[in-house]
C-alpha cells in the first residue's frame, strides 16, 4: 500500500512556506498531491488556473507530487485518490488551535484518515499568502517570499 498524502490549501499565492512544508514531507510519503481548493471564506486574488500553474512549474521534476484542484471536503477528496494522510503546515501556536480543531472534526468525518502536522521553518514563520496578497495590492515585491518558479 503506498502512502498517501494531501496538502490542501487555497495556495494564493503559493509561498516559499508552503514550499518549506512539500519538501519537508516529500520522504514521508509515496506521493504528495498537492490539492487546490477553492475556499469561500478566502479572497481568491489568484485564478485557479494560475495557481495550479504556478505549483505544477514548482514541481515539475518530482515525479511523486501532482496538484490538483478539488471543492468540497478535504476527506472526501482524500477518498478519492486513495490518500490516507493530510499535511499541513504550521507556523505558530495561532495556526495550531485552528488546524487541531480541523484535524479532529476530519477524523470524526474519516476515521482513516491522519492529520500530520509540519512545522515551518522559522525564517519562514512569518509568510503568509494573506499579507503577500497585501503586498502586492500595495505594489510591492514579493518575489523574495515566493518559490523562483513564479512570477507575479
Amino acid at each position: 500500500m503506498n502512502k498517501i498524502a494531501v496538502f490542501p490549501g487555497s495556495f494564493s499565492p503559493f509561498s516559499l512556506g508552503h514550499k518549506a512544508v512539500v519538501d519537508s514531507a516529500l520522504p514521508l510519503f509515496d506521493k504528495i498531491i498537492i490539492a487546490v481548493g477553492n475556499n469561500p471564506e478566502k479572497n481568491q486574488y489568484f485564478s485557479i488556473e494560475e495557481r495550479l500553474k504556478w505549483i505544477n512549474d514548482v514541481y515539475k521534476n518530482i515525479p511523486n507530487i501532482s496538484v490538483e484542484q478539488y471543492e468540497g471536503l478535504t476527506v472526501d477528496f482524500c477518498k478519492t485518490v486513495n490518500a490516507n494522510f493530510i499535511v499541513r503546515g504550521l507556523r505558530d501556536s495561532h495556526d495550531f488551535k485552528f488546524e487541531k480543531n480541523i484535524a479532529q472534526m476530519n477524523k470524526k468525518l474519516n476515521t482513516e484518515i491522519e492529520t500530520i502536522f509540519i512545522i515551518t521553518p522559522a525564517d519562514l514563520s512569518h509568510i503568509s499568502s494573506t499579507i503577500l496578497r497585501d503586498i502586492i495590492k500595495n505594489g510591492g515585491d514579493i518575489s523574495t517570499f515566493i518559490p523562483k518558479e513564479i512570477s507575479i
